[in-house]
């Protein structure tokens, strides 16, 4: 079925009101994408977590209608 963009970017955008989101269809399928996102929610968290905060952001989505998503993270410079 996939995801549309847009709902990506807000799932990410209503948790990580502060963030920077660029978001990129890798296959032109709404199942394939690779997300940059920069938040200062970020600072003092390992990779691992902020990536985990971005996980539970999309509320048990991944793997379902989401199938694929590279994820680069990074706090504000």
């Amino acid at each position: 079925m996939g995801m549309r963009e847009s709902d990506l970017r807000a799932m990410i955008e209503a948790a990580l009101p502060d963030a920077e989101v660029t978001i990129t269809d890798l296959a032109g399928d709404n199942d394939h994408y690779a997300a940059h996102i920069v938040s200062e929610t970020f600072r003092g968290l390992s990779r691992v977590a902020q990536h985990k905060a971005v996980y539970a952001a999309l509320g048990g989505r991944m793997g379902g209608e989401l199938h694929a998503l590279q994820l680069t993270t990074a706090i504000p410079s």
